[in-house]
C-alpha cells in the first residue's frame, strides 16, 4: 500500500463480485482503494474484524422512498425516514417527488426539498422529478439540476397537486425524457380496469385493483416506449400476469426495467385479516401463487430489483375501511431483513439479495459510486448478521409514525453497524450527503 489507509474492515464473509468469500476492504478519503486477503498487512488508524456470524454488505439503496417533506411532515421527514433506512443497512435513498409539498416538478420546489433536508440526513439523498400535465418545460431544468429522472403516475395519485398524465401526455413525455437520456419511472395502473372499494375486506379491496389494472397499463407503457425511443422503469410491480409482457418486451430490446417491493414477496392476500389496512397499498397486494412468480422472475432477471415503495402516513389515515384508508406500506426499516428472511427460505443467497437491493437499483439510476464493495466505489458497508431474529415492534422503528405491516413478524437479519464513505454511521450524527444524477 504506496498511500496510508484510513479504514480496513476485515470479514471471514463478504459480498464481492456476486459471492461471498473472505476479505479485508481498505479504504480512503470514503472511498474503497483496495481489496485483499483478509488477513492483508495492511495498516490503518482504523482497523475492523467483523464476528464471525457477521457477513460485509455493501449498504442498501434504495431508490423508492416517499419523505414526505416539507409540507407533509407530518407523515414522515427526513430526519426520521434517512434514520430508519441507516437503521435497516440502506446507506442511499432517492426521494419521490410527491406527497411533500410541493411536489418536485419545478426547480423552486427541489430548492424547497434540500432546504428541508439540509442537515437531517443520516444516509445519503437523492430526488427524483415529477412529470405531470403542464410541467413538461421543467424537465430540462429539472434534470441539470441532478434529479435522477422524472415519475408520472397513469392514474390517480391520490394527492391532487400530482395528477396522472394521459395516453397521449405519456407518449409525449417519454419524447422528451428521450431527447434528455432521462428515465421515466411508472405508475402503472389503468383506471378504465378498476373500481371503488369499500369496506374492511381485504378480498373486495385486492378485487377493485384487478391484474388486468396492470397488465393493460404496463402494455400501454411498453407501447409508448417502442413509439418514442424513450426509457421506462415499471414502479412496484405486483401483478405477475403482466410478466409475460414484460419478458417479450426485454426480449424484444426495448429499454424496460422493472421493480418490485418487500411487501408483494412477503405478504399473500389469502392471509391478510381484514380491516387491517397497514397492507393497503395500490398496486395490491395479491395471491400467494403470485408471489411465488414474482420471486421466480427475480430470480431469470425478469424483475430487475427490490426497492421499499416506504408510503408513510399517520395513523389516523389508516381507517379500518380500506376505500377510504390510505394506501401505503411502511417498510424502509425493514426492507432489507423482510426480503432476506423470505430469499434464504427460497435457496437464494445473501449476494442474490445484495444484488436485486443494492447492485441493480444503483446502475437503474446511475450511481456509479454506489452499489457494491469494489474499488472505486463509495466505501458504504454493512455488518450484517444473517442469522439474527426480531420480532417487529412498531414502537421501535425510526418511522416518525408507529404502524407497519410487519407488526409482530419474526425477520431474520440485522443490520449491526454501518460505514457511508468510509465513516462510522449512526443515528446520533447525520453525516449524509447530497447525490445528484451522475456524481456525489
Amino acid at each position: 500500500m504506496n498511500e496510508p489507509l484510513d479504514l480496513i474492515v476485515r470479514a471471514d464473509r463478504a459480498v464481492i463480485d456476486g459471492a461471498e468469500r473472505a476479505a479485508a476492504v481498505g479504504v480512503r478519503d470514503g472511498e474503497i482503494v483496495a481489496i485483499g486477503e483478509v488477513d492483508a498487512p495492511w495498516t490503518a488508524p482504523s482497523d475492523e474484524r467483523l464476528g464471525e456470524d457477521e457477513v460485509l454488505l455493501p449498504g442498501m439503496v434504495d431508490t423508492h422512498v416517499h419523505v414526505n417533506d416539507p409540507g407533509r411532515t407530518e407523515w414522515e421527514g427526513f430526519e426520521t425516514a434517512t434514520r430508519a433506512a441507516l437503521r435497516g443497512g440502506a446507506t442511499t435513498i432517492i426521494d419521490m417527488p410527491l406527497n411533500s409539498l410541493p411536489p418536485t416538478t419545478t426547480v423552486e420546489a427541489l430548492d424547497a426539498k434540500r432546504a428541508a433536508a439540509q442537515g437531517n440526513c443520516f444516509v445519503d439523498v437523492g430526488f427524483w422529478g415529477g412529470a405531470i400535465p403542464g410541467n413538461l418545460d421543467d424537465l430540462l431544468p429539472l434534470y441539470d439540476e441532478g434529479v435522477f429522472g422524472f415519475k408520472c403516475f397513469l392514474i390517480d395519485s391520490g394527492v391532487p397537486e400530482f395528477p396522472p398524465l394521459s395516453a397521449a401526455e405519456l407518449d409525449t413525455y417519454l419524447r422528451r425524457t428521450a431527447l434528455l437520456g432521462a428515465l421515466l419511472i411508472v405508475h402503472a395502473e389503468d383506471e378504465t380496469t378498476i373500481t371503488e372499494a369499500h369496506g374492511p375486506a381485504y378480498a373486495d379491496f385486492v378485487a377493485s385493483r384487478p391484474d388486468a389494472s396492470e397488465v393493460t397499463a404496463i402494455e400501454r407503457v411498453i407501447d409508448a416506449v417502442r413509439r418514442s425511443g424513450g426509457r421506462a422503469h415499471i414502479l412496484h410491480l405486483s401483478s405477475a400476469q403482466a410478466l409475460p409482457a414484460i419478458r417479450a418486451a426485454k426480449a424484444e430490446g426495448l429499454p424496460i426495467t422493472v421493480e418490485t417491493c418487500p411487501h408483494y414477496l412477503t405478504f399473500a392476500a389469502e392471509t391478510i385479516r381484514d380491516e387491517s389496512t397497514a397492507h393497503k397499498c395500490c398496486p395490491p397486494i395479491r395471491s400467494e401463487a403470485n408471489r411465488s412468480q414474482l420471486w421466480e422472475a427475480l430470480a431469470d432477471g425478469t424483475i430487475d430489483c427490490i426497492v421499499s415503495d416506504h408510503s408513510p402516513c399517520t395513523v389516523d389515515l389508516k381507517t379500518p375501511d380500506f376505500g377510504t384508508a390510505w394506501g401505503g406500506v411502511a417498510s424502509v426499516q425493514l426492507a432489507l431483513a423482510a426480503v432476506w428472511t423470505e430469499a434464504r427460505q427460497r435457496g437464494h443467497s445473501l449476494a442474490a439479495v445484495a444484488r436485486w437491493m443494492s447492485e441493480k437499483p444503483s446502475a437503474l439510476v446511475g450511481l456509479a459510486s454506489k452499489g457494491s464493495i469494489e474499488v472505486g466505489r463509495n466505501a458504504d458497508l454493512v455488518a450484517f448478521a444473517p442469522d439474527e431474529t426480531i420480532t417487529v415492534d412498531a414502537a421501535t422503528l425510526e418511522h416518525k409514525n408507529k404502524l407497519t405491516a410487519y407488526q409482530d413478524l419474526t425477520l431474520t437479519g440485522v443490520a449491526r453497524r454501518t460505514w457511508l464513505r468510509g465513516v462510522p454511521a449512526t443515528t446520533e450524527r447525520p453525516i449524509g450527503q447530497f447525490l445528484t444524477r451522475g456524481k456525489p
